[in-house]
């Protein structure tokens, strides 16, 4: 059976080619919604809207949810309500790449 946990988990192997991290950590994923039997929307962001690796991180998320049984049709949307920002990543993470930031 397919769960937004199953889902969640392929897409940890999804990295931002630039950052070298993976798209959940990194917060980029906001939403992951099964409707149907094997249908899932994902509903993601990137750090920037001029992100030249755009198409390459919807393909790879693609190909990652693809990858879980069961999963027979995905829909990647790009949004970008609310931005992205540092407070959406993962507070280890960001202790590591960011130890100056101080939470708004």
């Amino acid at each position: 059976m397919l769960t937004k946990e199953l889902i969640t988990e392929a897409l940890k192997g999804v990295h931002d080619p630039e950052l070298g991290y993976d798209i959940v950590s990194l917060g980029l994923v906001y939403d992951v919604r099964i409707p149907s039997e094997g249908v899932v929307q994902v509903d993601a962001t990137l750090t920037s809207p001029g992100c030249p690796l755009a198409d390459t991180i919807v393909r790879d998320i693609n190909q990652a949810v693809r990858s879980v049984e069961g999963v027979s049709d995905v829909t990647v949307t790009i949004v970008w309500d609310p931005p992205f920002s540092l407070k959406m990543v993962d507070p280890d993470l960001r202790a590591e790449l960011f130890p100056m930031y101080i939470e708004e």
